[in-house]
């Protein structure tokens, strides 16, 4: 790594405060800070950590450092007690000492300069009193640029960490694909597998009874050659010998054979086997499928809400929080999230399994107040919760009034009906209707959630699905 190849009168700033360094201490990752400032961002930030960097430090009195506040020192005492020798330079056109500034053309002036016409009722101010006045100016400028390169630092580093977080989300995602696909593959290999089996299982059965019916027929055909040879050799002898024999050989004509008639059914049932096959696997295939008519966004999830990999399921922990993109998205307040997909037409329902969860809210929420939950409107927000062991009602943030239940609640159903502008809620469990909110909405709704329990996670309840033939 490329470094330095002298100390700039920068190194001798505090990042925070941008002025000389008044005590500066030595944290772990090798910044230095006043100690004051460092001890003031401590607390108001809550964690021991670089305002630099973000590097945390474990060790809440840091040392001095000794070399830096000792030149620091020497620095604050050169800048009080020796001003600088000033470079004094003459007029142009006068010859006179440069000693007077016009405020107003930015220049220096003397003094037959200042009386000029030029600079008529100009300000003109001493080049010492001009300097220190701009000077200030200037260091103000200089602070607020310098806090504005600390800002643009922190974005930076912000986009930086979401970048990396992209690239994880995308592998994580990509193993859910090839997971969920290998799934599907692995059926339909077990289905044609199947249905490969059904065929030749047929083939064999038919097969054999077509055997068996040749055998017969062979049997048969050896019975009628031997009777047929016996008979031929009586009409050969003479009239005395086939008239003694004739009683044995019509004997042998009254052997009884079997008709042989060709049975119906004996072809593979080729309709079976192919026929409409991909209807009937697609049938089969959503017979095993879960569906859920909502599912999680996980951009919109608080830090403390664990999602399942298939996106029904949340959990709520504070033991693990997670080192998630502060994106916009992001629900930073309340341990919130919503759905996947908003709504802004017609009827929409959903299911929500709460258990035995100690505090949980359900419901709908407007496009725009959830875009500016920061400042919260009081409308939009249509919710049934339970906290506190009471159940509750309410359509914003800040409203709510209690709700009369009988038995606890263990699944909740959420009812839009957007083009009516009704939100019902349903006790699914017992199929007890609890509150029906009225709106005429005018934007598009997504699904809320808000949990706030460790021991029950929330769950949306899948439902059943089937192929349907329309005629």
């Amino acid at each position: 790594m490329a470094s330095r190849s002298s100390i700039t009168e920068e190194d001798f700033y505090c990042p925070i405060c941008c002025d000389i360094f008044m005590d500066p201490i030595l944290l772990p990752c090798s910044h230095s800070i006043c100690n004051g400032c460092v001890k003031t961002f401590w607390n108001r930030r809550g964690i021991q950590e670089c305002p630099i960097c973000r590097s945390v430090s474990s060790n809440p009195n840091p040392p001095i450092n000794i070399v830096l506040r000792n030149m620091c020192d020497l620095m604050r005492e050169q800048t009080t007690q020796e001003p600088p020798v000033e470079t004094v330079e003459f007029c142009s056109l006068h010859g006179e000492p440069l000693t007077f500034f016009c405020a107003e053309d930015q220049e220096l002036v003397c003094g037959t300069c200042r009386n000029a016409k030029p600079h008529k009722n100009h300000r003109i101010r001493l080049t010492a009193d001009a300097s220190k006045d701009l000077r200030q100016e200037l260091q103000l400028k200089l602070k607020a640029f310098l806090e504005k390169l600390r800002v643009y630092e922190r974005i930076k580093q912000s986009w930086d960490e979401t970048a990396e977080y992209i690239k994880k989300q995308s592998q994580q995602t990509e193993t859910k694909i090839k997971e969920a696909f290998e799934k599907l593959h692995q059926f339909l290999e077990n289905e044609e597998a199947a249905r490969m089996t059904a065929l030749r299982k047929e083939e064999e059965q038919k097969s054999e009874i077509i055997k068996k019916k040749i055998e017969e027929i062979r049997s048969g055909m050896l019975s009628l050659s031997r009777i047929i040879e016996s008979i031929e050799e009586q009409l050969r002898r003479n009239d005395f010998t086939f008239l003694v024999n004739y009683k044995a050989a019509i004997e042998r004509t009254k052997c009884t054979l079997r008709d042989q008639t060709r049975p119906s059914g004996m072809l593979l049932n080729v309709a079976k086997h192919v026929g409409n096959v991909t209807f009937e696997v697609s049938k089969k295939l959503q017979a095993n499928v879960r569906y859920t008519p909502v599912t999680f966004d996980p951009n919109t999830a608080h830090p403390y809400l664990l999602l399942s990999d298939d996106l029904t399921c949340i959990t709520y922990t504070d033991e693990h929080f997670q080192q998630l993109p502060a994106n916009p998205e992001r629900f930073d307040g309340y341990t919130s999230i919503l759905g996947s997909e908003g709504f802004n037409s017609g009827t929409h329902c959903w299911d929500v399994e709460v258990g035995d969860s100690a505090a949980w809210a359900v419901g709908v929420i407007t496009e725009s107040a959830y875009k500016h939950r920061q400042t919260p409107s009081k409308t939009g927000l249509w919710y049934v919760g339970f906290s506190n062991g009471k159940y509750g009602k309410g359509y914003s943030p800040e409203i709510l009034t209690l709700l009369r239940v009988s038995q606890r609640i263990q699944r909740i159903r959420v009812q839009l009906d957007w083009d009516k502008g009704k939100v019902t809620f349903t006790d699914a469990g017992r199929n007890i209707g609890l509150h029906v909110f009225k709106h005429t909405f005018t934007e598009k709704v997504f699904p809320y959630f808000y949990s706030h329990c460790m021991k029950h996670p929330m769950r949306i309840i899948p439902v059943q699905t089937a192929v349907e033939v329309h005629i």
